[in-house]
């Protein structure tokens, strides 16, 4: 993990942060469908539909990286709302889920560990901020993220993914009855758990040695 101290301009209207701001639109609008169909108990197509809002959203955090270095547009907002955005989307999304009980038992250690470990992270990072110190994302933690929407794509689609496959003649897929989609949405969520430890451990070893240092 490498310590950044460079500055950049703000950019508040360049694309890449125009898709950041869409990104962190579209958190209140993937909740408020999905406590819609599952506590208002709504049809099951809303799960489709929070589904198809919450890939474009995803799809936005690959983008507006892209943007970023292609047209030159890297801005200090953008570094600092990029993350927050993830964040956001994850931990809402987990929520929501866990009121839903789409996951449930065990599996929700693996989402409170996703979640401890964000807020670690944005601990360590206001600290390292006031030391004008920026942890530069690794291209695991970027896997971590990427495993992580994937996952929770996966659970979105829940009980709807699970008839879908049912009709095609694959049914539960654990001796709970779980469905095909959620069971897979819940193996990758805990291998999304153990990176999330992983690159955790990394971020607190390095804010250690710049608190060592102090």
């Amino acid at each position: 993990m490498k310590a950044d101290t460079t500055t950049m301009p703000a950019r508040p209207l360049g694309l890449a942060n125009l898709l950041t701001y869409g990104r962190i639109a579209a958190v209140p609008v993937v909740v408020g469908i999905m406590y819609g169909q599952s506590v208002l108990e709504g049809p099951l197509w809303l799960r489709w539909v929070a589904l198809a809002v919450f890939i474009v959203a995803g799809i936005t955090d690959f983008f507006d990286g892209y943007v970023a270095r292609m047209w030159s547009q890297q801005s200090s907002l953008g570094r600092m709302l990029d993350p927050i955005a993830d964040k956001l989307l994850v931990a809402s999304c987990l929520l929501m889920l866990a009121v839903d009980e789409t996951i449930k038992g065990p599996s929700l250690l693996a989402a409170v560990i996703i979640l401890c470990r964000e807020i670690l992270v944005s601990g360590m990072r206001e600290y390292l901020a006031e030391l004008r110190v920026r942890l530069q994302v690794t291209q695991l933690a970027k896997w971590k993220t990427t495993l992580q929407l994937v996952a929770i794509g996966f659970l979105i689609a829940g009980e709807a993914g699970d008839r879908g496959f049912a009709s095609l003649g694959l049914k539960a897929s654990a001796p709970d009855g779980t469905g095909v989609v959620t069971l897979i949405g819940i193996i990758l969520l805990w291998l999304s758990a153990v990176l999330t430890l992983y690159t955790g451990w990394d971020y607190m070893r390095a804010g250690l040695h710049h608190l060592v240092d102090e």
